[in-house]
């Protein structure tokens, strides 16, 4: 079976939503040196409390009205505080311009302290987190506990937002399918990310040079100080573990009590990234199938295999006629991936997947294209929430030096299809949006250690398609003081979907500073 080359925006659809997660045992730590407290790795101690601000470490210098703001939080959404910081827009002069960051608080009935929550992205909005999903998200206890506050990093959402295509041509993007594989398509391809570039500079203006995850880490640590916390409380999800683990190689001594959930491998290049998704989403459609097979309105039928190979025959069929949705429009095969892979950060919703695809299996990719909009952020009267799409790229841009050379981008490609048959096509040349960027890399991947640091919990999903368990693993080698827990499941991170074990260990940690044992599996 021969398909097309991916189009850049099949690419981009995807790897959006790719970065908006047996029993593995790492063994118990060694016993702690004496007058150390039992089950803290190396015997490095937890903060004894994390909101005392007698202990409040001086600010950097040149920054000092930066971190003796006093936010002046109001009441908003009836149940929540709101609130905005101003940070440095660049950190080299602080002096010159500013920006502001949005916060929303919902407030603990017996609080220690603050807890700052990132649920990822890149460009995925700390503020929607809380407001919308606390109390499905944390436990009782944690939000009694804490004073929860969520937070836009810098260029997402309501904090100085990247902002790019209005809704009209967001949509027009996702439908355009230009073929890579003659000369006028990968021209096309080209001067429509060059277009989206200029688009992005013309209207963000100068803070777009400035959304990096460096930057971004040395904000959470003005957030720390203006909400009178001596060390930092955290809990990250997927990018949001590299933000926290940023943080921790740039302040250790810090460190407060940490969760990393869903790690990322900050040592790992933008192409190691992609590639190591492609492999572990190829594993979890496998894994999907199996479990489609054994349940009864299987759209497939037959073995795994069978069932992968009828799959591919649909995706090429999508690639030469896409689809119309009841709405009236067209599905192409970049939009019909980018609505296939969201059900795989939560297996809860394989039989919604399963629905999706015998639709279009029939002819009908209205499911599928309502489980895109999902991923895109796109609301049922056309207009999308949030800048998701515009932020991920602007920050990846920033955070990764990627490779534009075309026959390199083409090895990858092959390397890509080989992971994964079913999607890696569609996750290739990711570099050519990155190629015309007006603002070159400033993040250089490399491994990090915050030596020092209070112990950082970090989490992995076995069948965590987004962030693979590998990655965790990597995580826990490099950060000196952490320990790792697994959770043996499918989907995409783990704490507030991963019942009473992970909800325990990590609650623990956070309210009591109990460190879980290193290599905790539930």
């Amino acid at each position: 079976m021969t398909f097309h080359r991916p189009s850049l925006r099949a690419a981009a659809a995807a790897v959006t939503l790719l970065l908006l997660a047996a029993c593995v045992p790492g063994g118990p730590t060694e016993p702690a040196p004496d007058g150390a407290p039992d089950g803290a790795p190396g015997g490095t101690a937890a903060p004894a409390s994390p909101g005392d601000p007698t202990t409040m470490p001086p600010a950097p210098a040149g920054l000092e009205r930066f971190y003796s703001q006093q936010p002046e939080w109001t009441t908003c959404e009836d149940t929540f505080d709101c609130a905005e910081v101003e940070v440095p827009l660049d950190y080299s002069r602080p002096e010159a311009e500013t920006i502001r960051l949005s916060l929303i608080r919902k407030r603990g009935t017996d609080p220690r302290g603050t807890l700052l929550v990132n649920p990822g992205g890149p460009g995925a909005s700390g503020v929607d987190l809380v407001r919308a999903s606390v109390a499905n998200t944390f436990s009782t206890e944690l939000r009694s506990g804490y004073d929860v506050v969520g937070f836009d990093p810098r260029g997402v959402s309501r904090s100085a937002p990247v902002t790019c295509l209005t809704d009209a041509e967001r949509d027009a993007r996702r439908a355009s399918q230009p073929d890579t594989s003659t000369p006028e398509g990968l021209e096309e391809v080209r001067r429509a990310a060059a277009d989206y570039a200029q688009a992005c500079e013309s209207k963000t203006g100068v803070s777009l040079a400035f959304v990096d995850t460096v930057s971004a880490a040395r904000d959470l640590d003005i957030l720390r100080a203006v909400n009178g916390d001596a060390s930092l409380n955290y809990l990250g999800y997927s990018y949001g573990t590299k933000l926290g683990a940023t943080y921790a190689s740039l302040f250790p001594d810090n460190v407060g009590r940490m969760v990393l959930d869903g790690a990322l491998d900050p040592a790992l290049s933008n192409e190691e990234i992609t590639l190591g998704q492609a492999t572990a989403f190829e594993s979890e459609i496998r894994a999907y199938l199996a479990d489609c097979l054994s349940a009864p309105g299987c759209p497939f039928d037959g073995d795994v295999d069978d069932a992968l190979e009828q799959l591919h025959r649909l995706f090429a069929d999508i690639e030469e006629n896409p689809l119309t949705a009841a709405d009236g429009r067209v599905v192409p095969i970049g939009d019909f991936v980018g609505g296939f892979i969201v059900p795989f950060y939560e297996d809860a919703l394989w039989p919604r997947l399963s629905m999706a695809l015998a639709g279009a299996l029939a002819g009908d990719p209205t499911e599928m294209l309502a489980l895109a909009d999902a991923g895109a952020g796109r609301e049922a009267d056309g207009s999308y929430t949030g800048n998701l799409n515009d932020a991920f790229a602007a920050i990846n841009c920033l955070d990764y030096p990627m490779t534009t050379d075309l026959d390199e981008q083409e090895a990858d490609a092959r390397r890509l299809e080989r992971a994964s048959p079913t999607i890696g096509r569609y996750l290739a040349y990711g570099g050519t949006q990155c190629e015309p960027w007006p603002f070159p890399p400033t993040g250089t991947p490399e491994p990090v250690s915050a030596p020092g640091a209070a112990p950082i919990v970090v989490i992995g999903t076995t069948g965590d398609p987004a962030t693979p368990y590998a990655w965790a693993e990597a995580l826990r080698e490099q950060l000196e003081s952490s320990v790792l827990v697994t959770y043996k499941s499918h989907g995409h991170t783990a704490y507030g979907r991963g019942g009473e074990c992970i909800t325990n260990a990590v609650d623990a940690y956070l309210l009591d500073g109990t460190v879980p044992e290193d290599g905790l599996t539930c």
